[in-house]
C-alpha cells in the first residue's frame, strides 16, 4: 500500500507564521507536525511509497525534510508531488490533489492510506491500517466528548456493523459526539471513484466530502482512533497542542 499525506494548503489562519513555512513543517514538541504523522504510520508493513503532496511555494522545503527523514527511516521510499498552485485562488482542493497523485504517479493499483498533515495522533495507527484491510474504505473516526465542539465537526452515524449510514457537517443538534476525521483507508476498488467524482462536478475541496459521496454508493467502514487526536487549525489549537504532545516525546 501507499500512505499520501495532504499538505498543499496555506493555512492563512496561522499567519505570520505560515507565511513562510508550511503548516505540516511546523513545530510541535519540538518536531515537526508532519514528523509527529508520519512516525504513527512507519510501523505499518507493506507501504512502499510516501507521497507528500503540497504546492509550488514550498515543494522544496518538503524534499528537504523528505531527505532528512529518509536518512533516519531508510525503509520508506518519498515522492513530493507539486500540485502548481502559488495560493488560495489556484489551489486544486484535497481531493483535487488526491486525484492528481492518482492520476500523475499511476497509483491507484494500490490501497492508499490518505492523512491530512496537519493532524497529530499520540498513537501508532497500526491498527487502524489492520481493521482497515479488505474493507472498500474505511474513515477514522473519534469522540470528542462535547456536543458544542462536535459544531465544528462531520458527525458520523453507523450501523451495528460500524458502516456509514449518514454523514452531517457541522452540525447544528449533533446527535454524538463521534466526529469523522482526516485519516482515511481507500481500497484500490475505491480509488477510481475519485476520477468519477471530480468528472461530476463536485467539490473538490475538503477530504470529507469525497466520503460524503462515496457511502450512498459503497459500504465505508469506521475505526475509532483512541488516545489524542488534535487537528492544528488556529494559534490556540496549535499553543494547546505543544503543551499537550510535550508529553509524548521520548525521554
Amino acid at each position: 500500500m501507499n500512505v499520501l499525506i495532504l499538505a498543499a494548503g496555506y493555512a492563512t489562519r496561522l499567519y505570520p507564521l505560515t507565511k513562510t513555512k508550511a503548516k505540516p513543517l511546523l513545530e510541535v514538541a519540538d518536531k515537526p507536525m508532519i514528523d509527529w504523522v508520519l512516525d504513527n504510520l512507519a510501523p505499518v508493513p507493506d507501504i512502499e511509497t510516501v507521497y507528500v503532496v503540497t504546492n509550488a511555494k514550498f515543494a522544496g522545503d518538503f524534499q528537504q525534510w523528505a531527505d532528512q527523514y529518509k536518512q533516519r527511516n531508510p525503509k520508506l521510499n518519498f515522492k513530493i508531488i507539486n500540485d502548481g498552485s502559488t495560493d488560495d485562488s489556484n489551489k486544486l482542493g484535497a481531493i483535487g490533489d488526491i486525484n492528481l497523485v492518482l492520476t500523475r504517479e499511476n497509483a491507484a493499483s494500490r490501497d492508499l492510506i490518505v492523512v491530512a498533515g496537519d493532524n497529530l495522533f499520540s498513537e501508532p495507527l497500526t491498527d487502524f491500517v489492520e481493521a482497515s484491510r479488505g474493507s472498500v474504505a474505511t474513515l477514522a473516526t473519534y469522540d470528542v466528548g462535547d456536543r458544542e465542539a462536535m459544531k465544528k465537526y462531520a458527525s458520523i452515524t453507523t450501523n451495528s456493523e460500524g458502516v456509514i449510514t449518514n454523514v452531517e457537517e457541522k452540525p447544528q443538534d449533533p446527535k454524538s459526539t463521534l466526529a469523522g476525521i482526516a485519516l482515511y483507508y481507500y481500497s484500490r476498488e475505491a480509488l477510481p471513484l475519485f476520477t468519477t467524482y471530480i468528472a461530476a462536478g463536485n467539490n473538490p475541496d475538503q477530504p470529507g466530502r469525497f466520503v460524503q459521496w462515496l457511502y450512498q454508493r459503497k459500504p465505508v467502514k469506521t475505526f475509532q482512533i483512541r488516545g489524542t487526536w488534535f487537528d492544528i487549525g488556529s494559534k490556540e489549537t496549535l499553543e494547546e497542542a505543544n503543551r499537550i504532545f510535550a508529553k509524548f516525546r521520548p525521554v
